[in-house]
């Protein structure tokens, strides 16, 4: 008897413990000021009839309104302008996305239009509910749309409606023309019954529907012409919704009028199972469009201060400084089309300093000749991720005090100058993100923008992220040099970046000032120092190499320039500067030689100047000597070794010009 009462004691312990033990583990507690605060909101949103629930650990309202079944679930704490997604269909199904949404500060929203397969009436009902939400209770007027299966239909017919309302839209396995399902006119065996309700929704016939012109894939111009973006997930082998009939249509038809669509096609998936097992390329799809911000997109203090300028004036003067992906035909021009359309009546003068094969060392010594030179400049864009890599293989301090060494110099040209770091993908970087990790120049640069508050995008993460869902093969994106499939994925990052923070607000925007640098070394005085102020000992000439008896590829900025050059050991001049630094800003080609030098009469390690590039390529490249000498005056004598390296066919150095800090 006793033991009966232990045991039916312990039960009633146990269901009191269980009843309440939600509370113990919900972020939501009873009691916490946010949950109140959130309750209050979801019991205004309403009205009286609203009954308010837990949902994966949020606050979730259920409530009527305009005679339909209405959820909203709150976030524990609102992201800053109350930021939303509105699911059309099959609520808390496959809920990933809108869970891990919910963290980032995101409403959830849903009205049940059952049974209206987008008609007029649906988008009646969502047109109140949107008015309910956003007029009344201020949720941001932009909306992200999520639309599973015939939940296709909802979202991208009240979008087409709205367009000006959607911010962007996430479909998955979407029903976009319903001659394919429910009709059952094609692949799909369609839905005979759903058939029905769908013609009586519409007034259709068997008949009229053939004209039918209210799918998805119909009158897509408005979305085209507003921006919006699109996402679709889908099953390549989806025999419910067939991609072919649904959204390779549609996707075909919003390409041809100009609008960004990306499309996952799941190898060898049907209908089921909807969205992805990790669902973050979705969420950064919608964070991206929605806050200009997501894993790989960092605005830090913004770009109020350019974009003050450009309004303010009617002028801008917008740069690029990086090597090859900036030097080529790729993200630049489209990143100029964007701030054009941003500021239409603003006049650009843009400026192409990308040099090939360059990486951040030289981009610092070489900034104020290539960029500033040029009059004052508003917004400064700066990509050398890939070089700093796999060109140069620079030391993890030389590309701090690089990188930190651009931002002073930036700043000390014009304070209220902004900057935007940018990283671009090689395949080791792409590697170094799969398996996840960071990459090295990623790890450097990103630093320096934290120290300082720079806006950066790593291309390199979202590309490698999107390429581990198959949303497109690295042959397909171009590789490191991107095809224009690529150079779209870089200017829509860029973009999202653009229209979320490059906006005026007339006041000294907040960011850091730091009261000392991250490394004291940094390069913040880099400058050229002429070749003419050598003094030449013996063997040297000044003057244009004749690169038509040269074997080797050139760039075409060194073909036709003066350089101060010899090709014979022995050959020695001296240079007095006065810095911590010295270096050469040269070309070393297949016949590239080694170089002894002394510095204030000290000897230093010889340095074999033939490139892993060089074979082919006079590979244009600066060569640190030291960095971290005494400030003040200083002595370097250099002279050619008669080591070389086995590979070269020669002993020549070529200066195009000196540097130093």
């Amino acid at each position: 008897m006793l033991r009966s009462k232990n045991r039916l004691n312990f039960r009633i312990v146990t269901a009191i413990v269980l009843s309440f033990s939600w509370l113990l583990v919900s972020p939501q507690s009873f009691g916490d000021a946010k949950t109140d605060q959130a309750r209050e909101s979801l019991a205004a949103i309403g009205g009286d009839q609203t009954k308010i629930d837990q949902w994966h650990g949020f606050l979730r309202c259920d409530f009527v309104f305009d005679n339909r079944n209405c959820i909203v679930v709150a976030p524990t704490t609102p992201a800053e302008g109350k930021p939303w997604i509105w699911r059309a269909r099959f609520f808390g199904h496959e809920p990933q996305t809108d869970i891990a949404l919910l963290k980032r500060g995101f409403h959830l929203v849903y009205m049940d239009v059952v049974g209206m397969f987008g008609n007029p009436q649906s988008v009646t009902h969502w047109n109140a509910f949107y008015d309910h939400l956003v007029n009344k209770h201020g949720f941001a007027s932009k909306v992200a749309l999520e639309g599973m299966s015939r939940g296709g239909l909802n979202i991208y017919n009240w979008a087409k409606a709205n367009p000006t309302k959607v911010a962007c839209i996430y479909a998955d396995a979407p029903v976009c023309d319903i001659r394919s399902w429910p009709g059952g006119t094609g692949a799909s065996e369609g839905s005979p019954k759903d058939w029905q309700q769908c013609m009586k929704s519409h007034s259709l016939t068997d008949e009229t529907a053939k004209e039918f012109k209210g799918n998805p894939i119909d009158g897509l111009e408005p979305l085209a012409k507003a921006g919006v973006p699109l996402l679709h997930v889908c099953g390549d082998a989806d025999e419910v919704v067939p991609i072919a009939e649904n959204t390779d249509v549609l996707e075909s038809r919003y390409r041809q009028l100009g609008g960004s669509i990306r499309v996952i096609r799941k190898a060898g998936v049907g209908h089921h199972p909807h969205s992805l097992a990790d669902p973050a390329v979705i969420v950064n799809f919608v964070l991206a469009h929605t806050h200009g911000e997501n894993d790989f997109i960092q605005p830090r203090s913004g770009l109020s201060r350019c974009a003050d300028a450009f309004e303010s004036t009617g002028k801008g003067r917008v740069a690029f400084l990086g090597g090859s992906i900036s030097e080529m035909e790729g993200y630049r021009p489209r990143t100029y089309q964007t701030l054009q359309k941003l500021f239409p009546k603003t006049q650009f003068d843009f400026i192409n300093a990308g040099i090939s094969s360059t990486a951040s060392t030289t981009g610092a010594f070489r900034l104020s000749t290539d960029v500033f030179s040029r009059g004052t400049v508003d917004l400064l864009f700066v990509e050398f991720a890939v070089n700093d890599d796999q060109d140069a293989l620079l030391p993890h301090d030389i590309m701090i005090r690089s990188m930190e060494g651009i931002v002073l110099q930036a700043r000390r040209h014009n304070p209220e100058i902004d900057l935007v770091f940018l990283y671009t993908a090689n395949e080791h970087h792409i590697e170094t993100y799969q398996a996840g990790k960071t990459p090295l120049p990623i790890v450097a640069h990103q630093q320096v923008a934290n120290h300082y508050g720079i806006p950066s995008i790593s291309f390199a993460g979202d590309v490698a992220q999107r390429l581990g869902v198959t949303e497109f093969d690295w042959k397909t994106f171009g590789g490191t040099h991107p095809a224009p499939y690529g150079a779209d994925i870089y200017a829509s990052d860029i973009a999202a970046l653009l229209a979320a923070h490059c906006k005026p607000n007339h006041s000294t925007a907040d960011r850091p000032q730091p009261t000392a640098p991250l490394d004291p070394l940094h390069f913040g005085q880099g400058r050229f120092i002429a070749i003419e102020d050598a003094k030449v000992q013996s063997g040297w000439t000044l003057g244009k190499p004749d690169w038509d008896s040269l074997a080797g590829g050139k760039r075409k900025q060194f073909s036709d320039i003066p350089m101060l050059a010899a090709d014979k050991p022995g050959a020695s001049l001296d240079l007095q500067f006065d810095g911590s630094t010295i270096g050469l800003y040269m070309v070393s080609g297949p016949d590239a030689g080694t170089i002894e030098y002394t510095i204030d009469d000290k000897p230093y390690p010889p340095i074999n100047l033939f490139t892993k590039y060089s074979k082919g390529l006079h590979y244009p490249w600066t060569c640190l000597l030291e960095t971290n000498l005494s400030p003040g005056q200083h002595t370097l004598r250099l002279s050619i070794s008669d080591q070389k390296d086995d590979a070269s066919t020669g002993n020549a150095v070529r200066i195009k010009t000196f540097v130093g800090n």
